[in-house]
């Protein structure tokens, strides 16, 4: 579905939210394959560290939820060239039910995990499209395929993120754009370490990067991982509605 990424040397990769987690471990992986990477994330510390362990690669400190600021950074990076790969990997998550439900963290959800996102592409599609070439990618959850307990917050926005993933495949791909929406199921991140049940096929960061880079190199729109787990969550979309919430209802017990 997409046009195949299988030699990254001297490609141009720019990874929003890189200083832990999934994003960090991408950008080492791309790195390690010979790819000049850019790391962003509010974090300058962690950005700088991973600059100073892979030479040739530069840190662009970044709040995506400063409209002006990714504008500036944006127009800075493709000053200095064309990008060939953006992945999206911002993300912050709380766990929220309803009798406990926080405006303000709803939205702060949505302003990290969706709008900031839109602050990228509105400054990188255009030299996207003006090229001809390149790949956006955007790091979703299987959190967005359904309503779950406790992600009140954070899977209406990773719903919106996949949405947007569709789409811009729609708009983009008859240009020669590759697009590609990433859904993993549990991986050990910062995010994960605050939830308080145990979490069924959890992978690490590294596992994650690796099925990344095989659904890159395969032209794949969607890349889930780890399919002993998403698989079974695909399959839960199917569900009518009063078979969903029992099911639901009876695994978690919420």
């Amino acid at each position: 579905m997409n046009p195949p990424l299988t030699d990254w040397r001297g490609q141009r990769v720019w990874l929003v939210g890189a200083s832990s987690g999934i994003g960090a471990a991408i950008a080492h992986a791309l790195h390690a394959q010979g790819a000049q990477v850019l790391v962003s994330a509010r974090g300058a510390a962690a950005l700088e560290a991973f600059v100073q362990a892979h030479p040739g690669a530069q840190a662009w400190p970044l709040d995506v939820t400063d409209r002006d600021a990714v504008e500036q950074a944006t127009r800075a990076i493709l000053a200095q060239g064309p990008l060939d790969l953006m992945v999206y990997c911002a993300g912050h998550y709380r766990s929220m039910r309803a009798d406990a439900f926080d405006r303000d963290e709803m939205q702060r959800h949505l302003a990290i995990n969706y709008e900031g996102a839109l602050n990228v592409l509105n400054g990188l599609l255009p030299a996207l499209l003006a090229r001809g070439r390149g790949h956006v990618c955007l790091i979703s959850s299987v959190a967005g395929f359904r309503g779950l307990p406790k992600s009140l917050a954070y899977g209406p926005t990773k719903a919106a993120l996949t949405h947007l993933a569709e789409n811009l495949y729609l708009d983009l791909a008859p240009q020669g754009l590759g697009v590609s929406v990433v859904h993993p199921g549990f991986v050990q991140t910062p995010l994960t370490a605050q939830n308080d049940f145990q979490m069924p096929a959890l992978i690490t960061p590294e596992q994650a990067a690796q099925a990344m880079l095989a659904g890159w190199s395969r032209g794949q729109f969607e890349i889930h991982f780890p399919k002993r787990f998403t698989t079974w969550m695909k399959l839960l979309r199917l569900l009518p509605y009063r078979a969903f919430f029992a099911l639901v209802r009876r695994a978690t017990g919420l």
